[in-house]
């Protein structure tokens, strides 16, 4: 598998479905320090970031939304004093997409 920065985000229909625990055990694996959480019903991919101020995490902030603007993948960001945590999902399958985990990792190399 190559890595998952590199990779294109999948085209998402109405038949695309959630991965399986196990896909999503794989592909967390080839991440650094990400976390899956189950927010109500669905599964979402997170991460804290931390800086040594509010100025440094918002610059990331910032970069994390223009990445978001450029593949059309939108996560939840919380920015705060020397910390940004993101967060990915797909609302479209209730839960986690490969498309999550191809993010996490451009956000990785952010």
């Amino acid at each position: 598998m190559a890595n998952l920065e590199d990779e294109k985000l999948e085209a998402l229909s109405q038949s695309s479905v959630a991965i399986s625990a196990f896909e999503m055990g794989q592909l967390q694996d080839m991440l650094h320090d990400w976390h899956v959480e189950k927010k109500g019903a669905m599964n979402q991919l997170f991460r804290d970031f931390t800086f040594d101020n509010f100025e440094k995490a918002l610059e990331f902030t910032n970069k994390v939304g223009a990445l978001a603007e450029e593949y059309n993948h939108h996560p939840a960001i919380l920015t705060e004093w020397g910390k940004v945590q993101v967060r990915w999902w797909t609302h479209s399958v209730n839960g986690l997409h490969k498309n999550d985990f191809i993010m996490a990792a451009k956000t990785e190399k952010l």
